[in-house]
């Protein structure tokens, strides 16, 4: 890999959670010959006059554009994705391996030539999470196996081993006949079933508890399955219900584990254990008194400290399980590959800011931290935000480019990607711009700011996601095409160079 004004990737610390397994060098080999496509190391991804994939047309390119496009290097975004995703893997909203997450893209700026390179910090929710081994080495090492662990359930607790007993389900379990069958045992069940909240969590609890007085080491709860293209994301399942909008306090209902995992490692624990008896070891873990950052950094325009912004930004955290290739490392990679190319352009007028968001996955909190804490002046100078939300999936019904607006309207952001598509001859693959939030750009267009969200989506709605979307799955290797990864690197920077020049 060319690693070119980037950091050195050898130095990086393993994350500290340590709930991802690290991918077999075979599994990553085959990533080569699925979603990743092979990158020449120092080079662009294709001539600049070529007909980008699935274009209708050459491109037309201005002289900034010309600029852009031979300046990025595929392989140097692919190198960082590999950081964020495998090196370091879920990047839980205020724990080690988020803030492994921002050290790394704060070397990076640093390395790109950005300014002001800094960290802006903010206060978040406590986190509760468990790791799946595998000590005969019988399951898949081609995904994460990181879950949610209850808070009101055993944790920190030294990880426990045991054989995994299949109960069926919490609502109506089938348990063994034999009195001791479960005792020292990992018992996996479907999830409490009913249709309101607060019964389905005293379901739930009446069954941990009876499992646990039975003599189970650990419970883990399968997911619901969810309509195809959606699957099920890992959670921290609760033991006590909610009530208003205030969750209840953490108060320990069980002592042993609870784990709350995805609906694809419920299907690979149920196949592997209709074949042969499966052991697993639970090991749970609690983070406390937590705190998230942005990582945010500046390429001065000819304008100084009081012109205009131009933000390019992503959020760079990922849900429990998910080791966030997508979602949404493939927008930090662009971030930071955007980083390096026009630091080494001609200045514009207006500063460019990188932006990346911590905490989004908890309801956009980095975001709407930062948008708070600016002043209306600071606010005013804000020409538009480039939000970049899973811009590289290798779903292959993911044909369009979606151009996201929460108020439904188009700005001084979709104009410029708009313009920039009609120049690299994708303008048919564009959407029109359409009402959506969900994603960090919204909490610019709440104030009044340009902003929008770019993403490569199902052809009929934007909320056709791919499969791997919030799940152990959303792997480079499964989930990550390199060729659309290119395209976005190469419409957000043609547009965003055209609105700060």
């Amino acid at each position: 890999m060319d690693h070119i004004s980037g950091p050195d990737h050898s130095t990086l610390p393993t994350s500290q959670t340590s709930q991802t397994r690290t991918l077999s060098r075979r599994k990553l080999l085959a990533g080569a010959a699925g979603g990743v496509a092979v990158v020449a190391a120092g080079q662009p991804a294709w001539a600049a006059d070529a007909t980008r994939p699935g274009a209708v047309r050459g491109p037309a390119l201005a002289v900034r554009d010309r600029q852009v496009v031979t300046g990025i290097r595929p392989s140097r975004a692919l190198a960082d994705l590999r950081v964020l995703s495998e090196r370091i893997g879920p990047r839980i909203g205020g724990t080690a391996s988020e803030r492994a997450a921002a050290e790394f893209a704060l070397t990076s700026l640093r390395s790109a030539g950005a300014r002001d390179v800094r960290l802006e910090p903010f206060a978040v929710a406590d986190k509760f999470l468990a790791d799946i081994g595998d000590p005969d080495g019988q399951l898949p090492d081609d995904i994460c196996w990181q879950a949610g662990a209850s808070p009101d359930a055993g944790l920190d607790a030294a990880p426990v081993t045991g054989r995994v007993v299949d109960v069926t389900g919490a609502t109506a379990p089938a348990w063994p006949t034999d009195a001791a069958a479960l005792t020292g045992a990992v018992v996996l069940a479907d999830d409490a079933q009913h249709a309101d909240a607060a019964t389905r969590v005293n379901l739930r609890a009446a069954f941990v508890l009876e499992a646990q007085r039975r003599g189970a080491a650990a419970v883990v709860l399968l997911p619901a399955d969810l309509v195809y293209p959606r699957r099920a994301s890992a959670t921290s399942p609760r033991l006590v219900p909610t009530t208003g909008t205030t969750p209840p306090p953490w108060t320990p209902v069980a002592t042993i584990p609870v784990l709350g995992v995805a609906q694809v490692q419920k299907r690979l624990l149920r196949e592997e254990l209709s074949v042969r008896p499966l052991r697993l070891t639970i090991g749970t873990t609690s983070h406390r008194g937590l705190t998230s950052n942005n990582v945010l950094a500046d390429i001065p325009g000819r304008a100084g400290a009081g012109g205009p912004l131009v933000y390019i930004s992503a959020h760079y955290d990922s849900v429990i399980g998910a080791p966030g290739a997508n979602d949404d490392g493939s927008g930090t990679v662009l971030t930071l590959e955007l980083a390096r190319v026009i630091h080494r352009m001609p200045r514009t007028d207006a500063t460019v800011r990188l932006a990346l968001w911590g905490s989004e996955e908890q309801g956009l909190i980095g975001s709407r931290h930062h948008v708070a804490q600016l002043p209306q002046a600071e606010r005013d100078r804000i020409l538009g935000v480039f939000q970049n939300d899973m811009v590289g999936t290798s779903w292959s019904p993911a044909t369009r480019y979606w151009q996201l607006s929460f108020s439904g309207t188009g700005n001084a952001t979709t104009d410029q990607v708009t313009a920039a598509a009609q120049r690299l001859g994708y303008d048919p693959q564009l959407s029109p711009v359409t009402q959506r939030g969900a994603s960090d750009h919204q909490s610019f267009q709440e104030v009044g700011i340009a902003s929008a969200n770019f993403s490569w989506r199902g052809e009929e709605t934007p909320a056709l996601l791919e499969p791997p979307y919030h799940s152990p799955e959303d792997t480079i290797e499964k989930n990550i095409s390199m060729d659309r990864l290119t395209v976005s690197m190469e419409l957000i920077g043609c547009a965003a160079y055209a609105l700060a020049r």
